[in-house]
């Protein structure tokens, strides 16, 4: 036999550098309900050793656990699913550089463009839906409840929220359909996430969430990265956690914390080139 076919067959080209791998459009559902259910799994777990179901419902320590093992279940699955294809790198989620004055334009113009369309909701609908998630969290008992569920929204959800359904879950949406119907599905999905299950009113929150949610996928497509979209989520939740809880010393502290940590963190650590903004 010819030396020639006995060699191994080359192996695929290194992808250029700045180019993400392709992840399959599947795994973005598929990886939701795997996060989902391993929420559901584990905090249920962590709640029968713990002090019971019941009365851990209502227990603002315990939210608040259940509410990081939910962000670092996103976050793992992300990363999981990720490695399936190739070994993932902070870069691949948005994780990296870009340039600073267009993202700023572009976060600024997608926040104004939210609580402009968000007003005129208000006035047309009337939504009377009040949100109990900071309450939940401990706003109410006391100083460390008050700054530990400030945290928990302000700093961790943008994080781990953006890490995923951006991330990750537009992402993978986006090797299957154009940026306007991966950020639609992306929008929808965030919206549904953050349902309570109160009852049939409140489903009137869900179109302001679902066009937040549609408003991050413009600009990370626009900037390339995921720090501008964390900054808007962190602005965006700051507002809310300052309103519904009156935690407004808390949010004028972690907030602007947030929007310089997003300027200042992928220029110290991140190496990769900055992406040019989407044409």
């Amino acid at each position: 036999m010819d030396a020639a076919l006995q060699q191994a067959p080359p192996h695929p080209p290194e992808l250029p550098e700045g180019a993400a791998p392709r992840w399959p459009a599947w795994y973005a559902g598929v990886g939701f309900l795997v996060a989902i259910s391993a929420t559901l799994v584990i905090v249920g777990v962590v709640s029968v050793f713990t002090t019971g179901l019941e009365d851990s419902e209502n227990d603002a320590t315990f939210t608040v656990v259940a509410t990081l093992i939910q962000s670092m279940v996103f976050i793992g699955t992300a990363v999981a699913f990720a490695s399936f294809t190739r070994r993932p790198r902070p870069w691949h989620f948005g994780l990296r550089r870009t340039r600073l004055w267009p993202a700023i334009g572009w976060a600024a113009l997608g926040m104004v463009t939210f609580y402009v369309l968000a007003a005129v909701y208000s006035v047309a609908v009337q939504p009377d839906v009040e949100q109990t998630v900071a309450e939940d969290l401990g706003s109410e008992e006391g100083t460390f409840g008050l700054i530990a569920a400030g945290f928990m929204i302000v700093c961790v959800a943008p994080v781990a929220e953006e890490f995923f359904f951006r991330g990750f879950f537009y992402r993978a949406l986006r090797s299957r359909w154009a940026p306007l119907g991966a950020a639609t599905i992306d929008g929808l999905v965030f919206g549904v996430i953050h349902y309570d299950f109160s009852g049939a009113d409140a489903l009137l929150i869900l179109p302001p969430l679902a066009l937040l949610g549609f408003i991050f996928c413009v600009v990370y497509e626009r900037t390339g990265s995921l720090y501008p979209v964390i900054a808007m989520h962190s602005i965006n939740n700051s507002i809310a956690y300052g309103a519904q809880a009156n935690g407004w010393e808390v949010s004028l502290v972690l907030g602007p914390l947030m929007l310089i940590a997003c300027m200042l963190v992928p220029r110290i650590t991140d190496s990769t080139p900055a992406p040019r903004p989407a044409g």
